[in-house]
């Protein structure tokens, strides 16, 4: 019932920028992005919730930024500064509730994924 289209991934070279877009079909209180690498597991990128709270892992802060359109229906990464670390299947995801900055948790949705791979 809920869908999530993914947009924007590719290859860049280390340094470049790529924005990620996912479009969804309700507003949704927990939005965010996550990765995944070969033989690695899942992890949260960035989040937001409806109640303004954003999150950050460690390894993007600083050089990625989670946004959202007017309407709320669309969720954006902006990546900068990519480095070759950060090449993997990115995914986009959303939940009503019990959202758990950083974690899986409360993420019931999510979009088709999207490869970004970043060349040294």
């Amino acid at each position: 019932q809920v869908q999530l289209v993914e947009s924007g991934g590719g290859s860049v070279q280390a340094g470049g920028s790529l924005r990620l877009s996912c479009a969804v079909s309700a507003s949704m209180y927990c939005m965010g992005w996550f990765r995944q690498a070969p033989g690695k597991e899942r992890e949260a990128v960035a989040g937001v919730t409806g109640g303004g709270n954003e999150y950050y892992a460690d390894s993007v802060k600083g050089r990625f930024t989670i946004s959202q359109d007017n309407a709320r229906n669309t969720l954006y990464l902006q990546m900068n500064s990519l480095k070759p670390e950060d090449t993997a299947m990115y995914y986009c995801a959303a939940g009503w509730w019990g959202c758990v900055p950083g974690s899986l948790s409360g993420y019931n949705h999510w979009g088709q994924g999207n490869q970004v791979t970043v060349s040294s």
